[in-house]
Parts: C-alpha cells; sequence; structure tokens
C-alpha cells in the first residue's frame, strides 16, 4: 500500500519530447498528472525533453502545448508558446540545461558510479550481433569499465570519441531492484536485466535516464507519473537518486493505450494524435472525458464528468494495471452527448468551417444556427456536418428520386398525390414556413386527406429532401424555405 500523499509534497510534470505532435497517450499522460495534481492543490510543470535533435518534429512543441491548453490541461510551470517561460525552476526545455547533465555526469564519475566508454559503434554492434547469436540478452559487455584511471585518462587526453556510463552493481548478493508504484505495489526487477546505461552520448547531450532525473529533482518532482514502457527502466533511475543522495519521487506507470484487437495503439490502425480528434471535431471536454476513463474507473456507473468532477474524483490507485483499449465508438458517442448539451452559439462557431467547406454561405448565422439545432441530435463529430446537412443545399432532386425505384415508388401512390396537392395549396396561402406552421399544416391536410402516419410523412419527406430518412421534417421544411418546398412538391405532382 503507498503512502498517503500530503497536498505540501505534490508536483508532478508531464515532459514530452518535441520528435512528433501530441499523442492522444501524451495527452492521458498529462490529463492524470494534472488531475492528480489539482486534486492535492500541487503543481504542474511542463518540461519540454528535446536532447535527441536528430528525430525533432518542427512545430511540436507549439502543437503540444496549443493541444494541451485546448484539452484545458494547464500548468503552473513551463514554456510558454511565445518562447517565454514561468515559474521558478527553469529553464524547461532540456537543451537549455546542458550543462548541467554534463556536472552531475562528472559527479558521477568522480564518485565512481560512472565511467567513459570508448567502444566504436563497430564494436558494439559486432557484440550485440553475438549476444543474439548466443541466443543472450544484448547489454553492454562492460569492457570500458575494466579500464583503469589512467587508461581512461590516456583516451580522454587523446581525444577518442567516448560516451559516460553508469555502472549497475555488480555485487553478486545484490540481486534485485525493489521498489513500490502507486499502481503496480511492488514491483522486483533483477540487476542482470540492466545494462550499463549510457548517461552522456558523444555529443555531450545526455540520454533520457539522466536527463530526467536531474531535472526531477532539480525541480522538486514528488511523483512521476508516466507510461508503463519506462517500467524497466525505473530501477536504473533509483540507482541515479542513490548515487547522488536525494530522495527517490514516487513512481506511477500508466497501462498501455490499445487498439481493439489488443495490439499497442497505433497510426496503422487508426487516428492517434490529438490533431486528428480536433480535425474531426470532437469537443475537448468529449476527449478529456474519454481519455481520463482509460485506465481509469470512478468506482461506479457515472461516464459523463466535467474537468472539475474528474478533479475532485481522481486517485491513481483506481488505475488499473491491464491495457486500456481505445473504442472509437464510446469515444464517438460520448461526444455526441456532449454535442448535444453544448451552447448552440458555441457549437455553431465551432460548425463554422464545416458548414463552409459544405457549400453554405456562413455568414448567415440564423440559418446556421437552425441547421445546427436539426442535425445535432444526430451528429457525433463536426465533420459529419457536410454529409448530414447536404439535404439543405439546392440541387434538383428529382432526378435522384426517379434513380431510385423505392422512393419513386412512395411518390406516385394516388394518396401522396393527394397530399401533395393539399400542400401546395396551402402553402400557396402562406408568406413564410415555420415549424410550427408546417405541423399545423400537416395536420390539416391530414384531416383533409384521410391520409396519415407514414403514407403522410414519407412521401412528403421524399418530396422535399430526396430522401427517405433525415433530420425533423418541420426543422427541413423551415430552413429549406417556403419558395424551395412549393417548387419541389409542384416537380412532383408535374412529373
Amino acid at each position: 500500500m503507498m503512502t498517503d500523499v500530503t497536498t505540501s509534497q505534490v508536483r508532478v510534470r508531464f515532459a514530452p519530447s518535441p520528435t512528433g505532435f501530441l499523442h492522444v497517450g501524451g495527452l492521458r499522460t498529462a490529463l492524470y498528472n494534472f488531475l492528480f495534481a489539482r486534486h492535492h492543490d500541487g503543481a504542474v510543470v511542463l518540461r519540454i525533453e528535446d536532447t535527441d535533435k536528430t528525430r525533432e518534429v518542427q512545430g511540436a512543441t507549439e502543437n503540444i502545448i496549443h493541444n494541451l491548453l485546448w484539452a484545458g490541461i494547464t500548468y503552473d510551470e513551463g514554456p510558454e508558446i511565445d518562447g517565454s517561460e514561468q515559474g521558478d525552476h527553469g529553464p524547461y526545455v532540456q537543451s537549455a540545461r546542458i550543462d548541467l547533465y554534463q556536472h552531475y555526469a562528472q559527479q558521477l564519475i568522480e564518485a565512481g558510479n560512472a565511467y567513459y566508454c570508448f567502444c566504436s559503434e563497430e564494436r558494439l554492434e559486432k557484440m550485440r550481433s553475438q549476444q543474439i547469436e548466443r541466443h543472450g540478452r544484448s547489454k553492454y559487455d562492460q569492457h570500458c569499465r575494466k579500464l583503469s584511471k589512467q587508461e581512461s585518462q590516456d583516451r580522454l587526453d587523446a581525444g577518442m570519441p567516448h560516451v559516460v556510463r553508469m555502472k549497475i552493481p555488480s555485487d553478486p548478493d545484490t540481486v534485485e531492484m525493489q521498489f513500490l508504484d502507486h499502481i503496480r505495489d511492488e514491483v522486483s526487477i533483477p540487476y542482470e536485466n540492466l545494462d550499463d546505461q549510457v548517461l552522456l552520448k558523444s555529443d555531450g547531450f545526455p540520454t533520457y535516464h539522466l536527463a530526467n532525473v536531474v531535472d526531477d529533482h532539480l525541480m522538486e518532482i514528488s511523483h512521476v507519473i508516466r507510461g508503463e514502457e519506462w517500467l524497466p527502466s525505473t530501477p536504473k533511475h533509483i540507482l541515479l537518486y542513490q548515487y547522488f543522495g536525494w530522495q527517490v519521487p514516487s513512481f506511477a506507470h500508466l497501462p498501455l493505450l490499445l487498439n481493439e484487437d489488443r495490439s499497442k495503439l497505433s497510426k496503422r490502425q487508426g487516428d492517434v494524435m490529438v490533431d486528428d480528434y480536433r480535425k474531426h471535431g470532437y469537443l475537448p471536454e468529449a476527449l478529456v472525458n474519454f481519455v481520463a476513463l482509460l485506465g481509469w474507473n470512478p468506482g461506479d456507473e457515472q461516464e459523463i464528468f466535467s474537468l472539475k468532477e474528474l478533479v475532485e474524483n481522481f486517485s491513481l490507485e483506481r488505475i488499473g494495471k491491464s491495457g486500456a483499449v481505445f473504442n472509437v465508438e464510446k469515444l464517438q458517442w460520448m461526444n455526441g452527448v456532449y454535442i448535444r448539451d453544448a451552447d448552440i452559439d458555441r457549437l455553431v462557431e465551432l460548425s463554422l468551417p464545416y458548414l463552409a467547406e459544405a457549400g453554405f454561405d456562413t455568414t448567415d448565422r440564423g440559418r446556421m444556427r437552425l441547421i445546427i439545432e436539426a442535425v445535432r441530435d444526430n451528429l457525433r463529430y463536426l465533420s459529419e456536418l457536410p454529409e448530414l446537412t447536404e439535404v439543405f443545399l439546392p440541387r434538383d432532386i428529382s432526378d435522384e428520386i426517379g434513380a431510385d425505384p423505392e422512393l419513386q415508388e412512395m411518390v406516385s401512390m394516388e394518396s401522396s398525390r393527394q397530399v401533395f396537392d393539399a400542400l401546395v395549396q396551402k402553402f400557396s396561402g402562406e408568406e413564410t414556413l415555420t415549424k410550427k406552421r408546417f405541423l399545423g399544416i400537416m395536420k390539416d391536410v391530414q384531416s383533409e386527406t384521410g391520409v396519415r402516419g407514414k403514407n403522410l410523412w414519407m412521401p412528403t419527406r421524399i418530396a422535399l429532401t430526396g430522401e427517405a430518412h433525415g433530420p425533423a421534417l418541420p426543422a427541413v421544411a423551415e430552413i429549406l424555405g417556403l419558395e424551395t418546398c412549393l417548387n419541389r412538391l409542384q416537380a412532383q405532382l408535374a412529373g
């Protein structure tokens, strides 16, 4: 059982690498850090781990910050979008902290807890190949660990390329590293599984292992909440804390996100970037709600949570160990719930780009509002709008009806033509057409013709829209307008 958390302790960090845009897995890690900190009145630190310059993607840092703020995940310390920083523990971009890592690497060497390694890539590759051929574990053979101080110094003086590696304990009595994890309780990892990890690369840049330990200590991070892929490396990190004589933070390693087939979530099987879901028109509160439930169990049947409710209810102990399946259909359902509950004016503003793409004049905000009100109950995400709103665009629907035998049969029935004729007469005496007036006219036509139910409504829908199904017909009629409705009914009578 993990020890209780006191509010004065809690400082967490989200530390993405700008080697790509924000992934939904990264969003979940950031969210869980945020929820945990806010639940305990703690601080959230954003740190950009950009020491792998060969893989850095231009614009990734800005994308990460933009998407965090879009999702409502705020932070107390870290870089701003304009390049400035807030907080007293900066710099918050690792490439601006290189001197620190080199200083602490040297400290480890002087204490005998790290050493210079001069092995060439060719030697390392040959070593790995031989280990694989022998079906052994691929790890460094500690060749340079055996060098004397003088031998190392001579090679340094000669300018030989080198890295700095940490020393993993080789005492035969030291069998395994044990530590507590908020999610997995007690974890044991044998030392024989650990490599003499590179801490400082030949270009002077640190690896993740050194940089994250140094930064987490100097930034006073109390709880390290990260993905389970870092679980096997945690003993190395704990060793570094011990070598430096620093307090070890608490750890929580989050389960993987999985595809429907329970493989690791990947772009090969669908969208994985936050930008993908923004582009499709998912609301931030829906995506956050959905992602929060990917691994965390609130303990009851509640599924819809505001961000405030998530903060109030969140705990690390309710995160499961097993991988969480990213069910896109569940996300679509949840986003639909949020769309139906959204403020209509906000929803219209969010919908304008999709309506413009569909061909609407979006300067007519009143009409746009009517369209959104008409389709929102069937809308799962906003990029569905072009398809769902096509019915409201000007077009000749006569050929569409004529090309579909079932539709043509429905509008050709004698009862249908009676309805159309009655509607034309009613519409001809109107100046405008509202939902309320349309319902009144349909009620009058039903009384006058004796046609009711499906035989009344289905042919009328087909005549007005060219489709057998769609949004509520009174709303459709109001949006199409009196003139269009009248012309389409007359076209069916003339056909």
